[in-house]
This record gives C-alpha cells, structure tokens and sequence, in this order.
C-alpha cells in the first residue's frame, strides 16, 4: 500500500481526519476571536462547529497539496458563498480574507506551508504528514 496519496481518498473523510489530528496534536495556534467570528460577508452567524479553524485549516492544506502557489485570494473565493439579497437575485461573495490568512499563517508556523514565489506551497514534511493521514484512512477502510 505505498504510494498512497491525499489525492487517493475521499476530500471529506480526508478534511476530517486532518482536523482531528491537528486538534489532537495542539500545535495548531487558534485565534481567540474564532468563537464570535463570521466567515464571509455573505453569512449572518459564526459557525455553530466549535472546531471550525481546524476543519478550515485542513481544508486549506488539502486545497494547497493539491494546488500549488495558492494565495489568500483564491482561497477567498473558494471559501466564498451566495449572498442573500432580498428579492433581487443572489450574487457569489469571497469569504473572509482574514480567517484564510490567519489559518495560513498558522499552518506556516507548524511547518506544514512555506512562503514560495507566487503565494504559499506544501512543504517536504506538510506532504509527508498529509499522505500519512491519507495512508491510515486507506488502512481502516480496509
């Protein structure tokens, strides 16, 4: 069974599994305003899932390990979402930039990301770990 990627698995068995670990491990620095936060102009409510920063933190590893040079504004507009505006018809809106360049930032700090030329890339040990948690989900479906 080596040779198998994140690219191998389903994203949200995958997404899921990555948060767990990263909350597992405590490495990952949560902000402390994560709680009362909105994540995009388009929303009306913080996210009911307390662990929400993981979950988008483990989306945006999978997103850049599948796409390299990836910058916080693709990552607004993949995170984005319809607005409600009334009567009129809806309308895509980016997401929060700030949410997205906090969770890079602290993806950086645990040595999963790296600043490259054209925005952030996956690292030697960031894909190593990725593709370790892709191994075990394999495993257990098994």
């Amino acid at each position: 069974m080596a040779g198998i990627t994140v690219k191998d698995v389903n994203a949200h068995e995958f997404i899921k599994a990555y948060a767990a670990y990263l909350k597992r491990t405590g490495k990952l620095e949560v902000p402390k305003w994560v709680d009362i936060v909105k994540t995009g102009t388009h929303k009306e409510l913080a996210p009911y899932d307390p662990d929400w920063f993981f979950v988008r933190s483990a989306s945006i590893a999978r997103h850049i390990y599948m796409r390299k040079n990836v910058g916080v504004g693709a990552l607004k507009k993949v995170h984005g979402g319809r607005v409600n505006r009334g009567s009129r018809p809806s309308h895509h809106v980016d997401g929060s930039g700030s949410v997205n360049r906090k969770a890079l930032q602290a993806l950086e700090k645990i040595g999963v990301l790296e600043q490259g030329k054209k925005g952030r890339q996956i690292t030697q040990d960031g894909q190593r770990d990725l593709d370790r948690i892709a191994m075990t989900l394999v495993v257990t479906e098994a």
